[in-house]
């Protein structure tokens, strides 16, 4: 039944957006030529037919893109994030459309509404279709039925996953495995059943997660499978040393997992981001040039020592670098080693003025121009840490793959100073892995937003 409600869904989510594109250019003519009294050079048949060349235009690079496929297990600002980018360069192509046919009369204003009110309104109805298919699904509808081959760690944390987000569809029927001693899920026999459990349950898919000493299983288990015209998945044993999106290789057929390829790997997603961290370092020095003086004269005035303090920390390829800082505390013995706290002795009434405000940051924007950090990334640890973390965290030292940063996501998320190492790392991984340009900005407006918030509440 799954399979007859996604496919007639899909045709009338393709429908819809075919229809809600063209409409989006009818819509962006009257604003255009009515709401704004343009200046019509050419008669309005010719932005119909532009609206139907635009609705080809779109479902085509929106199936392209994959905003068709099955969006279960895709968060909505991924959704959104990737359909805005395709949107933006179907509006491109047509404005450039324009130039190559030399239709000059046509407004480009009216292209620039389009791709508004084209991502309003499709956003938008994507938007009230996952919250109205999450209440079907509540109610028990539109579910997604699975069979779990295996019994193990690795079963349990795709259970724990799955039933703790109902929004996800999926109702996992039983579990097939040579040990029957579950009480979590109905047990539907050993391995060598899986043909006849599939035949009785008809699940849509399988989902294999055996445990290491099970895995020599999993040519039966497919072709089980195979033989039933069933979907199956694998959840390898080493899942919990795979980044979130782990990229495969390809040796002459054979397929090669690489645990560690990272988007930053890449030359052009590297340049990139090296090119924002030079230009938004610039800009923000000069911005921020009066505070940074302010602080000066502060941190002189308030306690003898240098104005900057410069404390050894691991930087990318685990390659030690001296960090800036505006000195917030006195001058003591445990300033390469010691835990900065909210209440220390150290800190001089200046210093906690700055470090307040994040003020004492402002310095590291020269580190970034000099190449040992970004604006956003994983924050750098001292080498004492670093030492001791390594043993005790799983996948500690992957942050040091990419620049440090002065902000990250873990920073927003509220893992900032004496928090959590493990709840820091865990956000670290999950930015390094899925990193893209929006991230960044993303990340760098909610620094902004929530220094303003602290700066409310702490007055």
């Amino acid at each position: 039944m799954i399979k007859e409600n996604q496919r007639l869904l899909n045709q009338l989510h393709v429908l819809s957006d075919g229809i809600l594109v063209f409409l989006s250019m009818l819509l962006a003519y009257w604003v255009r030529f009515y709401l704004f009294h343009g200046i019509e050079g050419i008669p309005f048949s010719w932005y119909a037919i532009l609206g139907c060349g635009a609705v080809v235009l779109c479902l085509v690079s929106f199936a392209v893109a994959g905003l068709y496929a099955s969006y279960r297990t895709i968060r909505f600002h991924r959704e959104a994030s990737r359909f805005l980018l395709v949107n933006a360069l179907d509006t491109l192509i047509l404005i450039a459309s324009l130039f190559v046919l030399r239709l000059d009369n046509m407004s480009r204003w009216t292209l620039v509404f389009f791709f508004l009110i084209s991502s309003t309104i499709l956003l938008g109805k994507r938007a009230v279709l996952r919250l109205v298919l999450r209440h079907y699904r509540r109610m028990g509808y539109n579910l997604k039925h699975v069979v779990l081959a295996g019994r193990g760690g690795v079963a349990e944390s795709y259970l724990a996953r799955i039933q703790s987000d109902q929004n996800l569809g999926y109702q996992v029927d039983g579990y097939v495995s040579d040990v029957g001693t579950w009480d979590a899920l109905p047990w539907l026999g050993a391995y060598a059943q899986m043909k006849e459990a599939l035949a009785t349950f008809s699940p849509d898919e399988v989902i294999i997660a055996l445990p290491p000493e099970d895995m020599h299983k999993i040519p039966g288990i497919i072709a089980a499978c195979e033989k039933t015209g069933t979907k199956a998945s694998v959840i390898p044993f080493y899942a919990p040393y795979m980044p979130s999106n782990p990229q495969v290789d390809n040796i002459d057929g054979l397929p090669v997992i690489n645990l560690r390829r990272i988007p930053l790997d890449n030359l052009g997603n590297a340049f990139m981001k090296r090119t924002m961290d030079i230009v938004g370092a610039l800009a923000l020095i000069t911005l921020t040039s009066p505070l940074m003086l302010f602080a000066a004269v502060g941190v002189k005035l308030s306690s003898p020592g240098p104005v900057l303090f410069k404390q050894e920390r691991v930087g990318k390829d685990k390659k030690p670098f001296s960090m800036y800082k505006f000195r917030s505390m006195r001058i003591n013995t445990r300033q390469q080693t010691g835990w900065s706290t909210d209440v220390d002795d150290r800190k001089t009434k200046f210093g906690s003025l700055i470090r307040k405000c994040s003020i004492d940051e402002l310095p590291q924007f020269f580190n970034v121009l000099k190449g040992d950090m970004s604006l956003v990334g994983p924050r750098p640890e001292v080498p004492f840490y670093v030492d001791q973390f390594k043993e005790e965290i799983p996948r500690y030292m992957v942050k040091h793959q990419v620049r440090p940063g002065i902000t990250g996501w873990a920073q927003v998320n509220g893992f900032r100073g004496d928090t959590s190492i493990r709840g820091r790392i865990e956000h670290d991984l999950y930015y390094i892995e899925n990193w893209n340009p929006l991230f960044d900005i993303r990340i760098l407006l909610m620094t902004v937003f929530k220094a303003v918030n602290r700066e409310k509440l702490a007055k």
